[in-house]
């Protein structure tokens, strides 16, 4: 079986600001998010864990499997995707002018500023972690969690399901697993 989860809630989240490449830690909220999620979802035994190597990823998952032996390998792979010039805009949802309101707005449309990465990149990245991390015979044998972000959880869920891009976007809500396998 393969679960996702976003990381727990950021000082940046609340403030509306692009996080991406930025490593930002939680904030108390967050930690709380996260010991709560491991005992909300307690009875589900993961034999592995993958997670981005950012501070609000990796302390979700050291949070979440706080006092259980489940390996948590880190892998750049699943770093958020990065925003560029544009990481720390507040926002952006109410600024057409913004270089990052097509990425939410009309994600086929979407041209990354500068220093950003484009979906093309992103997708690029996660499919090479599925395909050497994860092959069909690793998720029948064992149970894995992937704890990452927003834009890079959505990228492996998208794939998974076969949902195009002009459907990017979807909820993904902070310490709630959703299966895909």
């Amino acid at each position: 079986m393969l679960y996702i989860m976003r990381h727990g809630v950021t000082d940046w989240n609340r403030e509306y600001r692009i996080q991406g490449r930025v490593d930002i830690p939680l904030n108390e909220e967050g930690r709380r998010m996260a010991a709560e999620a491991a005992v909300k979802y307690q009875d589900i035994h993961f034999d592995l864990c993958y997670c981005s190597p950012l501070k609000r990823a990796r302390e979700t998952a050291e949070i979440f499997f706080a006092g259980k032996d489940t390996p948590i390998i880190y892998d750049d792979r699943l770093r958020e995707m990065s925003f560029g010039i544009c990481e720390g805009t507040q926002n952006v949802f109410e600024k057409p002018d913004c270089p990052l309101y097509n990425l939410f707005q009309d994600p086929e449309h979407y041209d990354p500023p500068a220093e950003a990465e484009s979906f093309a990149e992103l997708y690029a990245r996660t499919g090479a972690f599925l395909e050497e991390m994860l092959p069909p015979e690793v998720t029948e044998e064992k149970c894995v969690l992937i704890i990452g972000h927003g834009a890079m959880n959505r990228s492996i869920i998208n794939r998974i399901r076969n949902i195009p891009l002009k459907d990017y976007w979807g909820p993904i809500p902070n310490c709630e697993l959703v299966r895909l396998i």
